[in-house]
């Protein structure tokens, strides 16, 4: 049997967090600077021909968050995607900070608000692509400011 072609694997739909993954580690990559990137996928959870990078964004999110929801919503309502998947780049290790938290918590919140449907939240660090699990950032810590 003879490996799909690149265009043949662009069409292969992202129905496992595995997949995702991969098509993140492919696409973004191992963390160079602070950015967050917007990818987008259809009802088939095939991934669509536009990808979004935010460059600089703030250390901590603030009210451009809700900026950011309407522009991403605008951006799913123009290639037709029914979900998002957000990677959050910043150069460090692979574990997750109060900021990682602070972003995925503040995205989570105001994309649901605006309708926007997260397909999941990836964090690209400086030697890889790890997945941020629900719990990392839907509940609060004690003691903590997460």
């Amino acid at each position: 049997m003879k490996p799909p072609t690149y265009n043949e694997s662009l069409l292969q739909p992202l129905t496992t967090d595995a997949l995702v993954e991969q098509r993140v580690s492919a696409l973004v990559g191992r963390a160079c600077r602070r950015q967050l990137w917007f990818l987008f996928l259809d009802e088939h959870q095939v991934q669509l021909p536009l990808i979004i990078p935010v460059g600089d964004p703030p250390t901590r999110p603030d009210a451009s968050v809700s900026t950011l929801a309407e522009g991403i919503s605008a951006a799913m309502e123009s290639v037709a995607a029914s979900s998002v998947i957000v990677v959050i780049e910043r150069f460090a290790d692979q574990a997750v900070t109060p900021a990682d938290t602070a972003w995925a918590r503040a995205i989570d919140e105001q994309f649901g608000e605006t309708g926007v449907r997260v397909r999941g939240f990836l964090l690209s660090h400086r030697r890889g692509v790890r997945w941020l699990a629900p719990d990392d950032y839907r509940f609060p810590v004690r003691g903590s400011d997460r």
